[in-house]
């Protein structure tokens, strides 16, 4: 028989943010769903009705289109699913692999502290899982798993290998609470069986939790999906990742300006490899991704590492692809939109805007001079230039440039000839010129600057700065 289409999930609780563990483990999902050819589903696991918010439902939905991590189908609901859920917990009854329990939480509680006095574990054991249901009170009561009590419960799994339990340490755990609402480990098992989940992927801190499912799915009769536990994202200094080392919202990194490539080839190379392989595609990402080359080790989140990917993703993208990353990044920070005649300088300076930006600011950042408005204030490093030129030297430069033909090369030769009949070095007269079109001491060359301008826009910068010099402004 052919095997079964692939089908993985993520599962997020809408209590906060989407954040960057959260991301990881969706990516790794899609990851291997797009591999395989495979389905990627995403369900909300909306049951904790106190702290789940339409709010963080949204920002769950927004970071992973960010990320462009789509999923398919529409998503589903696990509150919606209680019905569902309960409905098992019953079946469980009838199939004698779960029992009604009519303890109370003081019965629970002296249980637990006699164990404890007595030197045994305080693992509770109900006296109602054998006992005659005609004998049970007029009470509310909750529905518990019948968990085997001797034996091993094995789970195989991707990452960790053989993972063994004995099953005196695992409870008869509540599947539905005295109020009819499902319990979490109830409605996972419940909602992967339904949607034909195949595959597992998750952090570490849910290995335990591998092993009272498993039991849930056997006392059902069905067959437990694959599972692989990824060890968490640690800082860059080995201890557990917090907002001091880079644990922030998805949304975050977003507004940092990381193009969501290259988030998506950092989170990827953080637990899983290719080789020696760093700066990658998604494409390449798709093709390349198995489980077997998932580490075991905590991956360590290195801001510098990013950056460094980052810059060579911006670097790698075609021009008119990098203008779009930079259109939506001014659309979420509510910046206004680019011009027409904005986006068309931008175009024809984006190969020199890239050469060093790590980030989408900073590409900006450089564009500056074709998004800020005249007239420009020089910052206090280009004001001191301006005001250490020789004198007049501005408005005799500017006067020669009026009738040179503007295009780069030419006005390189106009300025490289006015320097000679000036005697000044090009550096004399290019820094106070780059000042004088861009209010900095850095930017892109000054040629190309004043090509891409336009000669217009270009003398009307140089005139502003002859004038400002002329008042003292």
């Amino acid at each position: 028989m052919p095997s079964p289409q692939v089908v993985t999930r993520f599962a997020p609780s809408p209590t906060g943010y989407l954040h960057i563990g959260g991301a990881r483990t969706a990516l790794f999902n899609w990851l291997y769903a797009r591999h395989t050819g495979g389905k990627f589903l995403l369900r909300i696991e909306d049951t904790d009705r106190a702290r789940s918010t339409p709010e963080a439902t949204e920002k769950i939905f927004e970071g992973l289109a960010w990320l462009g991590l789509d999923w398919d189908g529409d998503a589903f609901s696990q509150f919606e699913r209680a019905d569902r859920h309960a409905e098992v917990a019953r079946e469980m009854i009838a199939r004698g692999t779960a029992y009604r329990c009519w303890s109370t939480q003081e019965e629970i509680e002296a249980f637990r502290e006699q164990a404890k006095a007595e030197g045994r574990p305080p693992l509770f054991r109900s006296p109602w899982r054998d006992a005659d249901p005609a004998a049970a009170p007029d009470a509310p009561f909750v529905i518990r798993l019948k968990a085997p009590r001797d034996g091993e419960t094995t789970v195989s799994d991707i990452v960790q290998g053989e993972v063994t339990w004995k099953n005196e340490t695992l409870d008869d755990l509540i599947l539905l609470r005295s109020d009819g609402t499902p319990t979490y480990m109830l409605a996972v098992v419940v909602d992967d069986h339904d949607m034909a989940v195949t595959h597992i992927l998750r952090g570490d801190d849910h290995l335990t939790n591998a092993a009272r499912q498993t039991l849930i799915y056997r006392a059902m009769g069905w067959e437990v999906p694959a599972m692989g536990h990824i060890p968490l994202i640690h800082g860059a200094d080995g201890k557990k990742l917090s907002k001091r080392h880079g644990a922030l919202g998805v949304d975050a990194y977003r507004d940092m300006g990381y193009p969501a490539e290259a988030m998506r080839n950092y989170l990827a190379r953080l637990g899983w490899s290719h080789g020696n392989d760093e700066f990658f595609t998604t494409g390449q990402a798709i093709g390349w991704f198995d489980l077997t080359h998932l580490g075991k080790a905590p991956a360590r989140f290195d801001f510098a590492k990013l950056e460094s990917l980052s810059g060579q993703h911006i670097r790698g993208m075609d021009d008119s692809t990098l203008l779009g990353e930079l259109e939506g990044f001014l659309a979420a920070q509510d910046r206004p939109p680019l011009t027409a005649v904005e986006r068309a300088q931008m175009l024809r300076a984006m190969a020199g805007l890239k050469e060093r930006a790590r980030t989408l600011p900073q590409v900006l950042d450089m564009a500056s001079f074709i998004l800020e408005k005249r007239p420009f204030v020089p910052d206090a490093a280009g004001a001191k230039i301006l005001a250490s030129a020789p004198a007049g030297m501005m408005e005799k430069l500017t006067s020669r440039l009026r009738n040179v033909n503007w295009i780069a090369g030419d006005l390189e030769t106009a300025v490289r000839e006015f320097c000679s009949d000036e005697d000044l070095g090009l550096g004399k007269v290019a820094q106070p010129l780059r000042v004088a079109l861009s209010g900095r001491t850095v930017s892109l060359g000054v040629f190309d600057m004043m090509d891409i301008l336009g000669r217009t826009e270009s003398l009307a910068r140089l005139e502003d700065c002859v004038n400002s010099v002329a008042t003292g402004a």
